[in-house]
């Protein structure tokens, strides 16, 4: 690799002379942790040559795990995917894909959709049988903030939203005053409680999770997960354990024992593991009869899913292994900038850090800036960082070393020159992105 030269700013070397990754694409070569070279996941044989300057920009783009891009191998295995009418049940590939994660989950049965809003929603419907009733959530929830006040729309419920004492996540002690139970007319009965594991990238203690789920059972309430991100908890629990993540066996006992307190849960598959699309509920067999109705009636059946759901497969097989290698790179991330000074708003317990440059005197938008400007640009969605699986080490290094030369021109007295850099930006754009960025970071960490 060419190596890499000192990052002070030199006014008669262009920017394209201070990084590393312009002349290394990973389109040309992709590199694991420990150094060995790995086949491209995206060439210009098979998928165009479009696609892999695209997924060079892919392997630098920090704003969420969702902007992975479909391997060639994911590509070739959807062409040969059965093309059976899943609405009709006709489809096998989608068929396998759902007793696959109902026997991973120990579920007894798994509906496949095309999104976690909607996993999420057909669970919270499906469970809401006959209004008044609330669901409770951590007031931070993304059933709750981030899925268009859906479980009012659809499912005519109130939400009781709980900050939690601990500052982290809820506990039994938190939920269990807030419990609306009895039949007192002037109420509406809690039917349902929420969480979300992971949430801001914070793993949910699963201790406290059997905790909640006692008291849901004792009071006859559902529970249900948001599990968005539950892969990643599940690639956390297998490499503290020691265990292979390649082996089938070992991701069924963990996400079994994840699961287990849970009544239903939603499992997305396009963050994480990197499928194009597409989310799983999973639960009781009658519920997911039921589920599936709604679905149907919410507009959601999919007929030729084959294609979808293998490619979710390809991802669960060939990507969850790599999760633990994302939460490596988070703590470099998190480490490399909180060396330089910044602070870190939320735990890096997996693939997410949030940060803030303020003590450097360095503005977001000035880092935006300069991390644009780079000759292989380096996207971010402000305060949230979020590392996913096409990451390249290489990208979270030159992160750093951008905060580390912004701070230091701000200390040798240029802060209006940095400053100033936030002018490059398109205005109108700009004012979309902190709108979004402030409600993901909201969203996340609570205000």
């Amino acid at each position: 690799m060419t190596p890499r030269l000192p990052l002070t700013r030199q006014a008669t070397r262009p920017l394209s002379h201070r990084y590393t990754t312009t002349t290394n694409t990973l389109a040309q070569s992709r590199r694991t942790m420990t150094g060995l070279l790995v086949k491209p996941e995206v060439t210009a044989e098979i998928s165009g040559q479009a696609n892999v300057d695209k997924f060079q920009a892919i392997s630098r783009d920090f704003r969420s795990d969702t902007m992975t891009m479909p391997s060639d191998g994911m590509m070739l295995a959807a062409i040969k995917a059965s093309r059976g009418d899943s609405v009709y049940e006709e489809d096998p590939d989608t068929a396998a894909l759902e007793a696959r994660i109902a026997k991973m989950t120990g579920k007894e049965d798994c509906l496949f959709a095309v999104s976690g809003t909607l996993t999420n929603q057909l669970a919270i419907r499906t469970h809401l049988k006959q209004p008044p009733h609330s669901v409770i959530v951590d007031w931070r929830a993304h059933v709750h903030k981030m899925e268009a006040g859906a479980i009012a729309m659809f499912s005519q419920g109130t939400t009781h939203q709980l900050v939690p004492s601990n500052g982290l996540h809820l506990t039994a002690n938190d939920i269990k005053p807030h419990l609306v139970l009895g039949d007192n007319i002037h109420t509406a009965p809690t039917k349902l409680i929420c969480l979300e594991n992971t949430l801001s990238g914070i793993v949910f203690p699963q201790d406290e999770v059997v905790k909640i789920g006692e008291l849901c059972r004792e009071n006859d309430i559902a529970l249900h997960l948001d599990g968005a991100r539950i892969w990643n908890v599940g690639a956390k629990v297998v490499e503290e354990r020691g265990l292979d993540p390649n082996s089938e066996a070992n991701r069924t006992a963990v996400f079994t024992e994840l699961l287990q307190p849970f009544d239903t849960a939603s499992l997305c598959l396009s963050k994480g593991i990197g499928a194009p699309i597409g989310s799983a509920l999973v639960g009781p067999k009658d519920f997911i009869k039921r589920a599936k109705w709604f679905r149907k009636a919410f507009g959601g059946g999919i007929r030729q899913a084959g294609f979808m759901t293998v490619s979710a497969d390809y991802a669960l097989t060939h990507h969850f292994p790599r999760l633990a290698s994302t939460h490596a790179l988070a703590r470099r991330l998190a480490d490399g900038l909180q060396g330089l000074g910044c602070e870190i708003l939320a735990p890096v317990d997996t693939n997410m850090v949030f940060f803030n440059a303020d003590r450097l005197g360095v503005p977001f938008e000035a880092i935006k800036a300069r991390m644009e400007a780079l000759p292989n640009p380096i996207s971010i969605m402000f305060e949230r960082l979020v590392i996913h699986h096409q990451i390249t080490p290489a990208a979270v290094e030159d992160f750093i070393a951008v905060i580390r030369e912004l701070r230091d021109e701000v200390r040798a007295g240029r802060g209006d020159e940095v400053a100033a850099e936030a002018e490059k930006l398109d205005g109108e754009q700009l004012e979309v992105e902190k709108s979004e960025g402030k409600l993901r970071k909201q969203a996340a960490l609570g205000y």
